[in-house]
């Protein structure tokens, strides 16, 4: 989930926890138990700071080791070591109130399309169920008005439980709503399927779709059930042999992009001053007829890579600047 639904997440487990007896001592600090499930919550994502190093090792790493197994321990304990020193806290209660709120943030991750490699270190599968976005108004707002109730009439067992039963009833929704989905795309394609990956939208009854069959990437999206299909392309395997994708294969950003992407397209041109461009693109994220995923690798003549980049382009003049490429080109 984004940020700004962590931290809501994070005051409501705060005030959930007041519950707890371990808390309700009359010299416990109210913001000392709020600012250590705030944190709690938010702990996994601090591997954002990679974006400092470019791209291409954030995305490859982003919820990735800070959202493994031994983390929902990890972030637990070095909470509990700060907060509950600082604020006398109970030590015991203070870590299983902070696992809940790291395991919570690994949870709800694993529903957005992006997902987790939540698994590690037993597998560096990628985990992501697709039918919550990453950003959803309902589960934010549930939250948010939790809070302020909570804030209003302290009844927080009955609130907070209240709201966690709501939002299981709105996870089976949207789960049964992507089945459907997935049902009527199968049914519109005269192919044997491989494999659909159906990501929710910040609307409720739109949805993105990309295919994966033998031969063919198919491209649809979905209002309600009703399937459109949008674009489908040739599944074309990377040829191995040409010394230009060899060489496009060893570049950082490439690499990450390919390790992450589970369908995309590939392109190989030839530049006005003789060197090549790679251009993967993700077939999964369309938007007002746009692939905004993309990794690029420039070439010079001679093979040598001379600039490349991997990220969100909404605009040309982006990567034109990124690659240093002539305004004619893309």
């Amino acid at each position: 989930m984004d940020s700004a639904t962590h931290l809501a997440m994070g005051i409501a487990i705060g005030g959930l926890a007041t519950v707890d007896p371990a808390f309700q001592t009359p010299d416990i600090s109210m913001l000392g138990l709020m600012g250590a499930m705030v944190v709690a919550q938010q702990a996994p994502d601090i591997d954002t700071i990679l974006k400092l190093k470019g791209n291409g090792i954030y995305i490859r790493n982003h919820r990735g080791l800070t959202h493994s197994l031994p983390f929902l321990l990890i972030w637990p304990a070095l909470i509990t070591l700060v907060f509950g020193y600082a604020f006398q806290f109970n030590w015991l209660h203070l870590f299983l109130w902070s696992c809940f709120a790291v395991c919570l943030h690994v949870f709800v991750d694993i529903f957005n399309a992006y997902g987790t490699q939540a698994l590690r270190p037993f597998s560096r599968q990628w985990i992501g169920l697709g039918f919550i976005n990453t950003f959803d108004w309902y589960i934010f707002g549930s939250h948010v008005l939790a809070v302020l109730l909570w804030m209003l009439y302290r009844q927080p067992l009955i609130i907070f439980g209240t709201m966690y039963l709501s939002l299981i009833a709105y996870y089976v929704l949207r789960y049964s709503i992507q089945r459907s989905v997935r049902r009527s795309t199968i049914r519109l394609i005269d192919d044997e399927v491989e494999e659909i990956m159906i990501s929710s939208t910040s609307h409720f009854f739109q949805w993105r779709i990309a295919v994966i069959t033998k031969d063919t990437y198919y491209v649809a999206r979905a209002y309600r059930t009703q399937v459109t299909m949008l674009e489908k392309f040739k599944r074309l395997p990377l040829p191995m042999e040409d010394p230009i994708i060899l060489k496009a294969l060893e570049d950082e950003n490439i690499r990450s992009f390919l390790s992450f992407s589970k369908v995309y397209r590939w392109q190989l041109e030839r530049l006005s001053d003789n060197g090549y461009l790679v251009v993967f693109t993700d077939l999964r994220y369309r938007s007002n007829g746009h692939y905004p995923f993309v990794a690029v690798v420039k070439l010079d003549q001679h093979l040598h890579i001379h600039s490349s980049y991997t990220g969100w382009i909404f605009k040309q003049g982006k990567l034109q600047k990124k690659l240093y490429l002539d305004e004619h080109y893309l």
